[in-house]
């Protein structure tokens, strides 16, 4: 069974596809400025790569670039397209609407709307690139998988605001989470490498990148996370502002004359430890600038560990305890100084952190960097969304 991997954004479309029987990536690239001039496809496959600089006005001809590439004659890995046999499509926002990945249908894609507002960046860009698929391979099965799906198995209690709660039953206002598909596929990792079984364990796991979430896994489901009704929660990210007292936002929006809208993007764009460094939303950068004494960066850098750790902590509190600490994404494989300092200070829980072993070449691996005596061991695992997304469909089929 192939398997075709679908991530569209608003002028992008990466994709993956893979072999399930052997789970590996026969081919895989992405559509840069769709609907803008200079578009452009980067296809990798067939042991070669190739760029096609192609007009994509749309995610339609985007989507029929994909296919050409995945049949070219030098690149591509497939014959005929009805060696598909189906399409997995990454959606970030589900609301109450979907618990788990769905088979699309009519009236599935109608439901589908009513969550773009929960995720306006993402959700509609992927209905855009779902119905292009659609119109290109109408006789394809087509899934959903829903970043949230993963947390839908928190209890009230976790994902609840104080709020009313008829408003919350009118309105859906709840915490949502993000990232479900890392943290699943990386808690479920780490088991394998532990030699344990999901159940066994209670696990937290930081997919920490430009947007960044730790989730506290209890025998293998999601207990909490911390981001919100939005990926804007939480911890504070490469420019989003993390959690914030609503009465502090309410007064910088009068402050700086800022309407609703105005003030969700400033927090959303404009904040992070882009804002608080004052240099740059990556976290290479701030490391640099630490280094050379800027003490904003550096202080940019400890607020973000210090938050992170401060998710650790209390999920072990959550969950009565702790097995192990994961860390996934752009930040949490590649900034050992970020590790470190999230580690730092844990023992009382039973971590042994191992600085040699932390400050060890990246080779992709799963890598464990706490010491052999540790009580809680602590892993780095590198992520693999397309991969979750693509096992999801092929059991839902």
């Amino acid at each position: 069974m192939k398997i075709l991997v679908v991530n569209a954004g608003s002028s992008s479309l990466k994709y993956q596809l893979i072999d399930m029987e052997t789970e590996k990536v026969l081919a895989k690239g992405g559509c840069e400025r769709i609907g803008i001039r200079g578009s452009l496809l980067k296809a990798k496959g067939n042991g070669g790569e190739k760029v096609f600089k192609e007009n994509m006005p749309n995610h339609k001809v985007a989507i029929e670039l994909v296919l050409d590439a995945l049949l070219d004659e030098e690149i591509g890995v497939i014959k005929s397209m009805d060696e598909i046999d189906a399409v997995g499509h990454r959606i970030v926002a589900s609301g109450e609407y979907f618990k788990k990945t769905t088979l699309v249908t009519p009236e599935v894609i109608t439901t589908l709307e009513k969550t773009f507002e929960l995720a306006p960046l993402h959700n509609p860009a992927a209905a855009t690139g779902l119905k292009a698929c659609i119109e290109v391979m109408p006789n394809t099965p087509m899934a959903l998988v829903f970043d949230t799906s993963f947390h839908s198995t928190m209890p009230e209690k976790a994902y609840l605001y104080g709020i009313d709660y008829n408003d919350y039953k009118e309105f859906g206002v709840r915490k949502y989470g993000a990232h479900g598909t890392s943290h699943k596929f990386v808690a479920a990792e780490a088991a394998k490498y532990l030699g344990k079984t999901p159940e066994e364990l209670k696990i937290v796991t930081c997919h920490l990148g430009n947007g960044s979430s730790i989730s506290a896994v209890d025998g293998g489901v999601c207990v909490d996370t911390s981001m919100g009704f939005t990926p804007l929660a939480g911890v504070l990210m490469g420019t989003r502002s993390g959690d914030i007292d609503a009465s502090a936002v309410e007064f910088l929006a009068r402050k700086k004359g800022l309407n609703h809208s105005d003030m969700v993007t400033y927090l959303n764009k404009n904040c992070g430890v882009a804002g608080i460094s004052g240099v740059s939303s990556d976290f290479r950068d701030l490391c640099a600038g630490a280094k050379k004494g800027n003490e904003r960066c550096q202080l940019a850098l400890d607020m973000f560990a210090y938050q992170v750790k401060r998710f650790v902590g209390s999920y072990a509190a959550v969950m009565g305890g702790l097995d192990c600490i994961v860390f996934t994404a752009g930040i949490g494989e590649n900034t050992p100084c970020v590790r470190e300092d999230v580690c730092k200070g844990l023992e009382f829980l039973g971590v042994k952190f191992s600085s040699k072993a932390n400050k060890a070449k990246n080779d992709g691996s799963i890598r464990e960097i706490s010491k052999g005596n540790s009580k809680v061991k602590v892993l780095i695992i590198p992520t693999n969304e397309e991969l979750v997304i693509a096992r999801e469909t092929a059991e839902l089929l």
